[in-house]
């Protein structure tokens, strides 16, 4: 991090401005074959447990959008290359996730839908209809993270597939080529702004895609299990990556309000200041321990009994990063609110993180739940 991407952050960011946006930078990809040369790849399933990997998000996320990428670590691929790894076929390992795991091809994953409430996700309405000896698909998805990158060349789409069966049987996921006939990218969405470009947001058109029964991921109707196997340890994740940008904002507000003078006085001898500091750190470090023991309750017990702390990170992390940043902010001025400094992008997306894989109402509902029926760990 110290000796590669700390001192190259600048020229990715330069990279991106000067050329064509939604191309893969140089420095990333040159940085990517050097982690790959240092054995520094795919780290999330080099034997590792969830809570010995932890540790390494937090270290990625303090580079948030430049990190991850360079050591294969990127969200959404990770998740796509575990739910591969653990319910692909062995032609969809081949196909999809080799090729992920080199690095050659990124990926997204489409659930969230425009037209209705995807914080109740069965309310999804995307049509895997049976035609022959496969489905057609048919819907819309949005904030399909990756589908801007042009390097993105597979989708995981959930989709209604029987509106008979119980309600949490009648979704399937699928894997959908972009390159299908029918798949159209309709736009490209921001984040307060940011358009997070090469890698995007994108809201996706699936206009009779034909798909074939050989692309469902895991059973039919059984896309409900397989996401939840996906997005409980990407939580712990995506929450310690906000942990890494918020100890890095932390240090970059003290180093900040020790070189200002204001009123004849350090901004590091103020009072207000000094309390915010305190805070700051009372609550990044309680944070880490929440989300450590979220990874530990993953490895005993698996996402499934481990609902209520991923739940209860869910809520607590990116809440505590937006505090963070905010102070962080508000220490450095003006320079804090511009592009300067990383400090508002991350504010951003740490903002964003309590809406992104569930609102923070749905996962406080499950954590009341779970203490109501007398569940103590």
């Amino acid at each position: 991090m110290h000796e590669h991407i700390y001192p190259n952050e600048c020229t990715y960011a330069r990279e991106i401005a000067e050329g064509s946006r939604w191309e893969p930078t140089a420095i990333v990809e040159s940085l990517k074959a050097r982690a790959k040369r240092d054995g520094l790849w795919n780290l999330f399933r080099i034997g590792l447990t969830l809570g010995e990997y932890a540790p390494l998000c937090e270290t990625m996320g303090r580079s948030l959008g430049f990190a991850p990428e360079v050591f294969n670590c990127s969200a959404p691929d990770t998740g796509n290359m575990e739910v591969l790894e653990r319910f692909g076929t062995d032609e969809q390992k081949r196909q999809w996730l080799a090729p992920l795991l080199d690095g050659r091809i990124r990926s997204g994953f489409a659930m969230s839908e425009p037209d209705v409430a995807s914080s109740d996700a069965t309310n999804i309405r995307a049509a895997l209809a049976r035609d022959g000896d496969g489905y057609v698909l048919q819907g819309r998805k949005w904030f399909v993270s990756g589908a801007g990158d042009p390097r993105c060349a597979v989708a995981l789409v959930v989709a209604r597939s029987d509106d008979r069966a119980p309600r949490h049987r009648q979704h399937s996921i699928v894997l959908v080529p972009m390159s299908s006939p029918g798949v159209r990218v309709h736009r490209t969405l921001t984040v307060f702004g940011y358009d997070h470009a090469p890698h995007g947001h994108a809201e996706l058109e699936f206009d009779d895609v034909r798909v074939g029964r050989s692309q469902l991921v895991g059973p039919e109707g059984g896309g409900f299990d397989v996401a939840q196997a996906r997005l409980g340890p990407g939580r712990v994740h995506h929450c310690m990556r906000l942990i890494g940008a918020a100890e890095r904002a932390l240090e970059s507000m003290c180093a900040r309000v020790k070189g200002r003078v204001a009123f004849g006085r350090p901004l590091s001898d103020r009072g207000t200041i000094r309390a915010d500091i305190a805070e700051c750190r009372i609550a990044i470090d309680q944070a880490r321990l929440l989300t450590l023991a979220a990874a530990r309750a993953v490895d005993a017990k698996g996402a499934k009994g481990a609902r209520k702390p991923i739940a209860m990170i869910k809520v607590a992390v990116p809440r505590m990063a937006t505090f963070v940043l905010d102070r962080a902010i508000q220490a450095h001025g003006a320079a804090g609110v511009s592009a300067d400094i990383p400090l508002a992008a991350a504010w951003a997306q740490a903002r964003a993180t309590r809406i992104l894989d569930g609102p923070d109402e749905v996962h406080r509902e499950t954590i009341a739940k779970l203490e109501l029926a007398g569940e103590t760990e």
